[in-house]
């Protein structure tokens, strides 16, 4: 065999391989994008973890997008037995953390502070232009107002029968329990639905829709100003109704979806980069990484993601270098709501994930059930 010094894989091909690999010990093992083995239990993560070598990195610029464990998995992988087996981390640290102990918290950032080098993007890219974020209320009214109710008191009414339920049981429990009822995850997401447009619930919805008049106003205005925009939304069909009034009003776009070839998604972003199509539409899983937008100056967030950590990734499309403007980022919220809530819930999350490992996150699987309520509660 010819000397090889460098060995450079996919991890999907790693996965394929993993036989030839497994015979190897390697000198360094350094893995980019390292968020794609945040799930233990995934074949990638299971296959990566196999690998000897005698030292080994992890470079990723999203180490902790939604909940410890990712970071506990990262950790496995470079150095297991430092943070213990997940059963005990999650007892240990997770849970306490996700209580809000903030000394739990401190006490895990001393743990693995010492193993993390971080580069924050103010440090590297001084002359980066200013970044100014923005909420832009959008009022419901109406009937989609009187839907939103109607749906979110149907959830609020299904939160208190399980804690009556639990009570009922005297299950000796913590008081922030999980819950982890498929029917209310649903709801939530359905709740979301109706603050972006009732037609991503009911086909034959014929009233008014608050966000996308707030959204062709500031297109509007950023084409005004000779600016180009680029928006993000979690609902493809969502994107799909935005699309509609952009072609009803003659302004030309490009989308990138899920569905949306790799290939394709290259030439899209070269072509808007280089012309004066003036918005860009993409769904924030697929366009949260790997795009450069710089051509765009304005970032809309269509409605209101969860994880702060990937609406970030995803603002950085445009904020990266070779950004010359001032970046405008602004979150369309519909006042009022649950996603008036999220943002909240994001603020508090984030100050405590912050603490941990300089990022930011929250899983909607952990959210306990006075967290739901709260974000009920108007």
């Amino acid at each position: 065999h010819r000397r090889v010094d460098v060995l450079v894989t996919s991890y999907d091909l790693l996965r394929i391989d993993i036989d030839d690999w497994s015979s190897r010990r390697l000198f360094i093992c350094a893995l980019d994008e390292a968020q794609y083995i945040k799930n233990p239990a995934a074949l990638t993560t299971r296959a990566v973890k196999s690998l000897e070598a005698d030292h080994k990195f992890a470079l990723t610029g999203t180490p902790m997008e939604n909940r410890l464990s990712e970071l506990w998995s990262i950790f496995d992988f470079l150095m297991p037995g430092l943070l213990g087996p997940y059963a005990r981390f999650r007892e240990r640290f997770e849970l306490p953390i996700v209580g809000g102990e903030e000394d739990v918290a401190a006490r895990l950032s001393a743990v693995v502070g010492p193993f993390l080098l971080r580069r924050r993007k103010a440090d590297v890219l001084t002359d980066l232009p200013e970044k100014l974020e923005s909420v832009v209320y959008a009022p419901m009214e109406g009937q989609q107002l009187k839907l939103y109710h109607a749906h979110e008191q149907r959830l609020r009414e299904e939160l208190t029968r399980q804690r009556r339920e639990r009570k009922q049981r005297q299950a000796k429990r913590d008081a922030g329990e999980h819950v982890s009822s498929v029917e209310v995850l649903a709801e939530l997401m359905q709740l979301r639905q109706l603050c972006c447009d009732p037609r991503l619930l009911f086909e034959g919805y014929r009233g008014h829709g608050a966000k996308l008049d707030t959204i062709m106003e500031l297109v509007a205005s950023a084409m005004e100003g000779g600016e180009k925009t680029l928006i993000f939304s979690q609902f493809t069909s969502f994107l799909d109704l935005i699309a509609q009034r952009l072609e009803e009003a003659g302004v030309a776009f490009y989308t990138i979806t899920g569905k949306t070839p790799k290939r394709d998604r290259v030439e899209l972003v070269n072509e808007f980069n280089g012309n004066d199509v003036p918005v860009f539409l993409v769904s924030l899983k697929a366009g949260g990484t790997g795009l450069n937008l710089t051509g765009a100056s304005v970032v809309i967030h269509a409605d209101p993601w969860w994880n702060a950590a990937a609406q970030q990734q995803a603002t950085d499309r445009a904020h990266r270098i070779g950004q010359t403007r001032v970046v405008s980022v602004q979150k369309v919220i519909a006042k009022g709501t649950i996603e008036e809530r999220i943002l909240h819930l994001q603020e508090e999350k984030s100050k405590l994930a912050d603490q941990v490992i300089g990022s930011s996150g929250i899983s909607l699987a952990s959210l306990s059930a006075d967290e739901l309520m709260d974000l009920l509660e108007g």
